[in-house]
């Protein structure tokens, strides 16, 4: 059989082929081996023995350990994302703003936030929070979280609406300063409602991003699943199932967040393309047109 030719590459010819089938094989000897020999390390240090995995069986085990600290992953990680995407869309905004002196101001403090790491971030706000009393001692920890998370992932998402709204055709832009819109129902009612499909992949991305971060409150002490874990491996004497039970909850919930976004993006899609999104984004242009433009006139 022939090999199909690609506008990309050139298809690779059966000795190349061959070459490729081989070296495939050698990497998954190599992830195989690797794989068993972490496994009977911790095989020998008895970490897999049964009575390490009896713990998990026990209702109070979960309710003490497990699912407080999940609740608080999910507390800080929902907070993050609202409060990140607000703050994003903002200064995505505002990073295209006609003013020069917003748009500088709005880069700046963008590159800052997007240049600290965000466990400095976090350990930095614990200490000025915890010295002017900004918090009770019991929301001391979980304040200091969100806001890290919230202004890394705020500076992050600010750039992907300002690439996303930069990524449209400027005919929609010319379009609607020619019906006489203003720059705010231009943003608002023509440049953000396409944008958010084309940034949709990048947001998910982000978001999960803010959950697998929310674990660096256990250097702060914030009462989230890992730091739960690490309590519950050391009193129980099985870090490594502790550990691998932990990754597998922290696995489910990025795969949640991702499955909900990606049905929401392909809703989005669908209204789109359908006759009946196009008559309703007509309609809101005639309605929001500037006073006095005459936009249902024939030429």
């Amino acid at each position: 059989m022939k090999a199909q030719a690609s506008v990309l590459f050139d298809a690779p010819g059966p000795k190349a082929r061959l070459r490729n089938h081989f070296f495939s094989l050698l990497v998954l000897i190599a992830v195989v081996a690797a794989g068993w020999f972490v496994y009977r390390g911790f095989d020998e240090q008895g970490q897999f023995a049964a009575d390490k995995w009896t713990p998990f069986l026990d209702g109070d085990v979960w309710s003490t350990y497990l699912i407080p600290g999940l609740r608080g992953t999910i507390v800080a990680a929902l907070l993050s994302i609202v409060l990140a995407l607000v703050l994003g869309t903002v200064f995505g905004i505002a990073r295209l703003s006609d003013h020069r002196a917003v748009r500088w101001v709005a880069g700046t403090i963008v590159e800052v936030a997007r240049a600290i790491p965000v466990l400095i971030l976090m350990i930095f706000l614990y200490a000025v929070y915890g010295f002017y009393d900004v918090f009770d001692s019991e929301y001391l920890a979980l304040g200091a979280v969100v806001t890290a998370l919230t202004i890394y992932n705020g500076a992050v998402i600010a750039e992907i609406v300002r690439a996303g709204i930069l990524s449209l055709p400027r005919g929609q832009t010319e379009a609607a300063v020619a019906l006489g819109m203003r720059k705010s129902q231009l943003m608002r009612l023509v440049l953000l409602p396409q944008a958010v499909t084309a940034m949709l992949p990048a947001l998910i991305s982000q978001m999960v991003v803010a959950l697998k971060d929310s674990a660096l409150g256990y250097i702060i002490t914030y009462e989230e699943i890992v730091r739960n874990g690490m309590s519950l491996g050391a009193l129980e004497g099985n870090i490594i199932p502790s550990l691998i039970v932990v990754a597998i909850i922290m696995i489910l919930l990025n795969s949640a967040l991702s499955w909900t976004a990606t049905k929401v993006e392909q809703r989005l899609r669908i209204r789109k393309r359908t006759k009946g999104g196009a008559v309703l984004a007509a309609d809101s242009v005639i309605t929001d047109a500037a006073p006095g433009v005459d936009v249902t006139k024939k030429p």
